[in-house]
């Protein structure tokens, strides 16, 4: 019993040290270790643990989006039935749907009727500029803006351009937050951006992506020279956020929402927005000419891929192929040939076609871009003179211009009177091609072109259609009863 009592007793006292050694073990070694280094400070074995929620590594996009969804209005439009008809523009299609045959006919006095549309628009400026897209305001005959605080405005047309899709309107209206341009060139693949506008009328709604391509070109511009070079994302647009801004983390304006990839009309996972780059340039245009003035380089390109690189012997695939050159091009004039590979416009890298021309498409005729070629291997620059579409340096004025008046609309008893459903008053003449033609003051132009027009919007929706060396054909009638028209043509 004795024995007994005395192993319990060595396996408690055992048990019991056990204990007190692991405790004394834990706490020396809970401390962290010194290595004492002679001649220097004590220096700590450290280690680093990483955050455990991924929400440390995203950007913090909510000042950017305070910010925009006050600067980002909501744009709705009053469209003539008939004016849908009258013009083929797949993008408004694209977001509002089938526009009719425009067929349907209207007696003298009969009250038009309309059709309504939506979409978004960005202010550039406290005084009441406002970028869209064309598309959204294209035959409008009536533009209302809502801002963020509720307020409404009616908005006049400053310009348009169906090549690139931008369009410039204005409401009479000061002190307004608006979103200042960033460098869209600068957008790297996989930063994040948000898209700002009103889908399907959902008012100052704001989602998020990254830029997922960039110089995308999805052939859906309406002009005689589209330039596509879109920045491709993957945040949630839909119907009505055309127009809308696309915004960078630091809430600066980098492009325009313009356009989606989907077989249902909604968004399913690609959005597609012009480059601040192009949509800036643009609006500089339409504020001081009321026209854009493209600059061009003279040449017919072709993309640089394998088979094209194997054919011409070119070596590595970069650049821009010169199919061809025009003769009284840019291009030309400044020594450069076909088979040529253009690698860059001003030090900035071109490999597509569309990134030609988005850099071509920031200058104006008459300025002056530096453009690297390789030529049988060799790197060569060559400084080139940009040209218009006329082949020389001069600013094109916008056709509606030169017609050198100012117009009023007409009133309802004045329809009645001279039976007449629509129609738009010369009220002041300038030197122009209406005063040369003989037009007086009091002149209602009811058609130009046999297109009818009672709006200054209609006549440059038909003049930008018309070819400038071909006749322009006025028709209409004096407050009289006169009826009469006049042929001229926009350039002689």
């Amino acid at each position: 019993m004795d024995v007994v009592k005395k192993i319990a007793s060595s396996l408690a006292i055992a048990f019991a040290g056990a204990i007190v050694a692991i405790f004394l073990y834990w706490k020396i070694n809970d401390k962290p270790r010194e290595v004492s280094v002679q001649g220097t400070s004590p220096v700590q074995l450290t280690s680093y643990v990483a955050p455990a929620s991924p929400q440390a590594q995203l950007p913090d996009l909510t000042q950017a989006a305070e910010k925009s969804v006050h600067a980002v209005v909501h744009i709705t439009t009053r469209v003539k039935a008939q004016s849908f008809g009258g013009s083929d523009n797949p993008l408004y299609d694209f977001f509002f749907g089938p526009r009719g045959n425009g067929q349907q006919p209207r007696g003298y006095n009969q009250e038009p009727e309309y059709n309504m549309g939506a979409g978004s628009g960005v202010i550039i400026d406290s005084q009441g500029y406002i970028v869209t897209n064309n598309h959204v305001i294209e035959d409008a005959d009536n533009i209302e803006v809502v801002l963020n605080d509720n307020r409404k405005f009616t908005a006049k047309v400053i310009g348009r351009d169906p090549n690139t899709d931008i369009a410039l309107v204005k409401i009479e209206a000061k002190e307004l937050p608006f979103l200042a341009w960033g460098n869209s060139e600068a957008l790297k693949l996989g930063e994040w951006v948000l898209a700002v506008g009103n889908p399907f009328n959902l008012t100052s709604t704001v989602t998020a992506g990254i830029v997922s391509a960039k110089s995308r070109s999805i052939g859906i511009m309406s002009g005689q020279m589209p330039l596509e070079s879109f920045i491709q994302t993957d945040a949630a647009v839909n119907p009505g956020n055309s127009g809308g801004a696309l915004v960078n983390a630091s809430g600066e304006l980098v492009g325009i929402n313009a356009a989606i990839a989907s077989r249902t009309g909604s968004y399913t996972g690609y959005s597609f927005a012009v480059p601040a780059s192009i949509a800036h340039k643009v609006v500089d245009d339409l504020k001081q000419f009321g026209g854009v003035q493209r600059a061009l380089l003279g040449v017919e390109m072709k993309p640089v891929d394998d088979d094209l690189a194997k054919e011409k012997n070119l070596g590595k695939i970069e650049g821009v192929y010169v199919a061809r050159i025009t003769d009284d091009g840019a291009a030309r004039q400044a020594g450069i040939k076909a088979g040529d590979v253009i690698t860059a416009v001003n030090g900035n890298q071109v490999n597509a076609p569309q990134q030609l021309q988005e850099q071509i498409g920031k200058y104006r005729p008459g300025d002056k871009v530096a453009i690297t070629v390789k030529r049988n291997g060799d790197l060569k620059q060559f400084n080139v003179v940009l040209r218009n579409t006329k082949g020389d340096t001069s600013i094109v004025k916008e056709s509606f211009s030169v017609l050198g008046a100012e117009f009023s609309p007409i009133t309802e008893k004045d329809k009645e009177r001279l039976k007449i459903d629509e129609g738009i008053q010369v009220v002041n003449l300038s030197n122009g091609k209406l005063k040369e033609a003989g037009v007086k003051i009091g002149f209602i132009i009811t058609d130009i072109n046999k297109s009818s027009v009672s709006s200054v919007e209609d006549i440059k929706r038909v003049l930008s259609q018309s070819s400038s060396k071909k006749p322009i054909l006025v028709e209409g009638v004096y407050p009289g009863g006169e009826w009469t028209y006049y042929v001229f043509k926009l350039e002689e």
